[in-house]
């Protein structure tokens, strides 16, 4: 049954078994190509249309997990112990459709039908997960599908249409049944499936070697350590969210791989009195979740953080370990305090974050050394803390400026501060020398009129597509300003006040 040259996962209820696979070959390549399922498309081989859409879905708490994924960035070997979900998957014995598909028919919700496979996976996602669907939960489930015939207001109904259509008695729930029909204990179905899920997972790590490539997943973290001690060139695979591309775009060539997604121990968020850890195969989708009831703060944030599907497939340790100036994470995570816990061979230790960064991706981490997890300290309810985003458009956009403050006062003066930036400099960074100005001052305009202009002195930005450096360095003054009014000791405003994507009663 382990067969270390196989990859083994659920396809439309029967076992699939793929040998000799190039490790790099994308999931969509694989449909596409050697299962001829031409339903899913390649629109941009780069996780940005979603025309590639799937479902995947693993045993999760003793339920079936439903995530929208982009194949086109998906690796096929990190399929293995999963179920895969196409648009294809989702016809029934008699051809009927699916309540997801009657609804983009009866809505008028495919036009060229080039997208239209993919919002159907994304929309069955949705389905699958979403007791309650009203536009705002559409408008986030749908923001990594791209329609260019302007379909949207039409599909946007179909889907708050969908689950108002009947089920038969005898249709498979782990299909048809929709999260508001849910109950708080899986049918017999979904525990038959979750069942064979289990038996799938693998004890020890999964090797696959194809002519001079290796992909390697390890199943614990020792056996992870220890190859990557001896193997430190070779390629750290997580999300793929990044090193999909590299392979669709830059089309390198990555002769080992590492894969995390099966250390169980890198899969895990724990919590205590003063911490929270996620490991380094946590996705974004749950890491966000569990940071945003912490700090409610950076939750618009983590809402215009890439799509759904890139969230679902991409980990916060990623986007840490990767270390972009433009990362929209690090300036959140460091402004209040976090770490990161680095792992080489059996030894750990830990690191301020703010320290992970050198220089322009370089970073302190030694040879054969990775980060195991982020360790982000429980909210402090002395600080003040904003998180602000500016780029061109509210959904799937890259930062032009990413800022996040944290705040303490103690009566009207400032006890302490953290001002953090991504867009305007080489690696994340703090404007150290304008939070030493501000510290011991009293929190007012005088003062702030001071800061901002030292805050223009601190930085030397670029100019690029996103954004001028003038711009840049204008506009982060302005961020410091619009957190002293939601925060200055007098007539602090709501930040709904002076949000522009606020909705306005």
């Amino acid at each position: 049954m382990d067969d270390q040259n196989t990859i083994r996962f659920i396809l439309d209820g029967e076992l699939v078994e793929v040998r000799d696979i190039e490790p790099t070959r994308t999931l969509l390549q694989y449909l596409r190509e050697d299962l001829l399922r031409i339903g899913s498309k390649e629109g941009c081989a780069e996780g940005d249309c979603g025309a590639c859409t799937v479902v995947i879905g693993a045993a999760v708490n003793n339920r079936l997990q439903f995530r929208a994924v982009n194949a086109c960035i998906q690796f096929l070997p990190t399929l293995d112990g999963k179920i895969l979900f196409t648009v294809e998957s989702l016809k029934s014995a008699n051809n009927s459709l699916h309540p997801v598909q009657q609804s983009m028919v009866d809505y008028h919700g495919s036009q060229c039908g080039f997208c239209t496979p993919g919002f159907i996976m994304s929309m069955f996602a949705l389905y699958k997960t979403e007791a309650s669907i009203d536009r705002a939960v559409i408008d986030d489930a749908l923001s990594g599908n791209l329609c260019r015939c302007t379909g949207y207001r039409s599909i946007i109904e179909a889907a708050l249409k969908m689950n108002d259509y009947p089920v038969s008695a005898d249709s498979d729930p782990v299909l048809y049944a929709p999260a508001s029909n849910n109950a708080d204990l899986a049918s017999a179905q979904e525990q038959d499936m979750i069942e064979r899920l289990n038996a799938l997972q693998r004890k020890q790590g999964l090797e696959l070697k194809w002519g001079d490539s290796l992909y390697f997943a390890p199943a614990g973290i020792e056996e992870l350590a220890e190859f990557y001690a001896q193997n430190p060139d070779a390629c750290i695979l997580s999300g793929g969210t990044d090193v999909g591309i590299w392979v669709t775009k830059q089309l390198r060539e990555l002769p080992v791989v590492i894969y995390l997604g099966n250390v169980a121990g890198l899969n895990q968020i724990t919590k205590n009195e003063s911490a929270i850890e996620i490991g380094a195969a946590v996705s974004l989708t749950d890491a966000f979740n569990a940071l945003s009831q912490e700090f409610p703060e950076f939750d618009e944030m983590f809402r215009r953080f890439a799509s759904v599907p890139v969230r679902n497939a991409g980990t916060l340790v990623g986007n840490v370990a990767n270390g972009s100036p433009i990362g929209d994470s690090m300036p959140a995570l460091i402004s209040v305090g976090a770490r990161v816990k680095l792992r080489k061979g059996p030894k750990t230790r830990e690191l301020a974050m703010q320290d992970l960064y050198l220089d322009y991706m370089k970073n302190a981490m030694e040879t054969g050394e990775f980060v195991e997890s982020v360790i982000v300290p429980r909210r402090d309810e002395s600080l003040q803390i904003r998180c602000y985003k500016l780029c061109k458009r509210f959904d799937q956009d890259i930062s032009a400026v990413c800022a996040a403050f944290a705040l303490r006062l103690k009566d009207d003066r400032i006890d302490d501060i953290n001002i953090t930036f991504g867009g305007m400099a080489a690696i994340p960074k703090r404007a150290t020398n304008t939070e030493n100005l501000l510290k011991g001052k009293v929190w007012d305009e005088d003062t702030l009129a001071v800061a901002m202009e030292t805050l223009k002195l601190e930085f030397s930005p670029l100019s690029d597509m996103r954004a001028s450096a003038a711009y840049r360095q204008q506009t982060a003054s302005n961020l410091l300003y619009r957190f002293y009014l939601e925060t200055r000791p007098q007539g602090a405003l709501q930040p709904e006040a002076v949000n522009v994507f606020a909705v306005q009663a």
